[in-house]
């Protein structure tokens, strides 16, 4: 109700005839309009074909040198299922699928100095990597999509002090926004064909209650950047756990699925050091947890990046060492990704096309994606992209297991 309230006073502002003479109004926006074709059908899903619409508008207010107001809003439709069927204001992010009518951020930005405070829901990035980047812990995802996930907000507050080089941030969260993970009835939730018998039941998420919060601190000097970090909160990806579901006498056996969230501490750092063939860049995290339940682990990244022309390359790899082993079964594609080489590159063609490539490929061969894209404008208002991603691997690898989700996606944007 607060969020609806504070988005009511940010449109009244803006609509007000004397404040749009006293300040800064901008505003963003797009529809776009996509269509997935896979490859073939998976064992707990059928549907080959998937189209999906989202529509997006933002509103940024500045009705003052040290204040800014930023708004935006989500409307989505889809033919599989995906989005959730009421019209409700979604603010919380924390549903199942996706919401109809979503608050995508409502934050407050006051500017004093070398003081910056952002209040409200918004996206906080941490880390320098690719593909996978262990310190960034404020950072939940939309995994509906596991190979093409979407960032979510958090709702916070963020304070950063610039001083001689060096950038101290502070981060405090009262409310967890855990990740979206795959449908149970969709292809990516990877069912191995023998199981596909067996009914899933969503044995529905504990979301935990507590605060998290985080601080870092980055220098920037002549030769290298750097920076280190501390993490204090919750795992927005999930441990799951499968128990039998109780059935009618007489009816087969069925499984529950249900979700929790640990409590976690992450200690960070990363780098980047320019040279003159390329930039080094390097990032560790180490993951512990008191609950009896959850591994210990240290998650690393070492990657090369050039920019030569009208290219940019980045390449490297992704590792992780588990220092307590004590979970069975988890959704965690950060660490899904390690154990492997990853890359990704793009091209300019021109002012209005582009072509981009991005894979993992794990150490044993046994998991391996790569995503090919096409894009390209035309006027100022529409783009058109066609991508297409290909998977392989044993069903007993995160990636293999998902090996019947090649497919190609089209989509056209309007932007305005």
């Amino acid at each position: 109700m607060r969020a609806r309230a504070a988005l009511l006073i940010l449109a009244a502002a803006v609509a007000s005839p004397s404040a749009l003479e006293a300040q800064t109004i901008t505003q963003r926006g797009f529809a776009d309009a996509g269509l997935f074709l896979f490859a073939q059908a998976a064992p707990n899903d059928p549907t080959r074909e998937v189209a999906d619409l989202l529509a997006r508008e933002e509103i940024f207010v500045k009705p003052a040198g040290w204040l800014q107001f930023a708004a935006g809003l989500d409307v989505r439709a889809n033919s599989h299922d995906q989005v959730d069927e009421g019209w409700r204001l979604d603010v919380s992010d924390r549903g199942e699928r996706r919401p109809r009518l979503g608050l995508r951020r409502l934050a407050a930005t006051i500017t004093r100095g070398a003081l910056t405070i952002d209040a409200g829901k918004q996206f906080i990035r941490w880390g320098k990597t690719d593909i996978v980047t262990p310190t960034d812990r404020f950072a939940p995802r939309d995994y509906l999509d596991v190979v093409d996930p979407e960032f979510l907000g958090v709702t916070g507050v963020r304070g950063v002090v610039q001083a001689k080089g060096n950038t101290f941030e502070a981060v405090w969260l009262p409310r967890f926004t855990p990740s979206r993970v795959p449908l149970l009835d969709q292809r990516w939730t990877a069912v191995p064909p023998a199981a596909t018998a067996i009914p899933l039941f969503d044995g529905a998420a504990v979301l935990p209650d507590g605060s998290q919060a985080g601080v870092r601190w980055s220098r920037s000097g002549d030769r290298v950047e750097f920076s280190a970090s501390f993490f204090d909160g919750f795992n927005h990806l999930p441990n799951v756990d499968v128990r039998p579901a109780p059935t009618p006498l007489g009816a087969g056996p069925a499984l529950a699925v249900s979700r929790t969230y640990p409590s976690i501490r992450t200690y960070g750092a990363d780098a980047a050091l320019p040279t003159r063939i390329f930039t080094i860049k390097a990032e560790a995290a180490y993951f512990t947890s008191a609950s009896a339940d959850t591994d210990q682990y240290v998650l690393y990244v070492v990657q090369l990046e050039r920019q030569t022309g009208e290219w940019v390359f980045v390449g490297g790899y992704a590792g992780e060492a588990v220092t307590a082993r004590r979970s069975s079964l988890v959704f965690a594609p950060d660490r899904g990704l390690t154990r492997a080489i990853v890359a990704r590159a793009s091209y300019t063609i021109g002012p209005t096309k582009s072509v981009a490539f991005e894979g993992a490929v794990r150490q044993n061969g046994d998991g391996a994606y790569t995503r090919a894209e096409y894009s390209q404008a035309r006027g100022q208002h529409w783009r058109a992209t066609i991508s297409g991603v290909a998977i392989g691997g044993r069903e007993s690898d995160f990636l293999g297991q998902y090996h019947r989700n090649s497919h190609v996606k089209a989509s056209l944007r309007y932007s305005f």
